[in-house]
């Protein structure tokens, strides 16, 4: 019995031996080839080598897409020293933004006040120009009768290459004379905004007789695009600097304009 369990003993001893020595084979193979062992390193370098790689350039098809701004300017102009309103300047891009200048009797100090054309004004108003081939067009404007006392208008395009200025107090040209009273109803309602702003500001008493006046060029489609002004309106409804009845006539204004 004795000497079975020796040989036993012997036995497990030798296959412990041999598991060991599998096991101690097994660590030196990964040690000696450590790229056999994944320990997330590589995809992160592969994701840092992917970040480095530069963006692939925007295709001729989408580049081509990309057309520069209309450079053309338009300009309108009016004057006459007996009004009231003696000197109107507005000028613009091709895209409605601009501004309007405006000199009064007794007012040494032109008023200068952003502009930005609605969709449907510009959308009448580049209409013209293109209808009358301003640029290509040699054609006197002024009528053979001379209204000087209506006031000189001028009207002048550049588009970057070719600039062309027509000058008239009348005209009978039926779309130089729409362009020109499109340009009337942008400078009417500009500054119509610019007297509502200073009533309400520093002389709410003048309200009241602005808003009639509002009212008028209302009446005879004299404003560029009535809906632009919705929102002054509706700050006028509220507005308790002003007087009742200039609130109340906003009101009555602003369900016209939104109906």
């Amino acid at each position: 019995m004795i000497t079975q369990k020796r040989l036993g003993l012997s036995q497990l001893a030798a296959v412990l031996a041999i598991l060991g020595a599998a096991v101690l084979a097994i660590g030196q193979s990964h040690q000696a080839n450590p790229q056999n062992v994944d320990t997330g390193s590589g995809s992160a370098s592969a994701k840092s080598n992917a970040r480095q790689e530069p963006s692939p350039s925007p295709s001729p098809r989408r580049q081509e897409n990309k057309k520069p701004a209309d450079p053309t300017r338009y300009t309108y102009e009016f004057t006459q020293p007996q009004f009231t309103t003696r000197h109107i300047l507005i000028e613009h891009d091709a895209a409605g933004n601009g501004k309007i200048t405006f000199e009064r009797q007794g007012e040494p100090t032109p008023m200068v006040e952003p502009v930005e054309l609605s969709t449907a004004a510009l959308g009448r108003i580049l209409g013209l120009w293109t209808e009358l081939h301003f640029l290509d067009s040699t054609e006197d404007y002024q009528s053979a009768k001379q209204f000087p006392h209506l006031g000189t208008m001028r009207v002048t395009m550049n588009d970057g290459k070719r600039n062309r200025t027509a000058e008239f107090n009348w005209t009978n040209n039926k779309q130089a004379f729409a362009l020109v009273n499109e340009y009337r109803r942008v400078a009417d309602q500009a500054v119509l905004v610019f007297d509502l702003g200073v009533a309400r500001e520093n002389q709410p008493l003048n309200a009241p007789q602005l808003l009639t006046s509002f009212e008028s060029l209302l009446n005879r489609s004299g404003l560029s695009d009535p809906y632009q002004l919705v929102p002054l309106l509706r700050e006028m409804t509220t507005d308790e600097h002003l007087p009742l009845i200039a609130r109340n006539h906003a009101t009555r204004l602003l369900k016209r304009i939104e109906k």
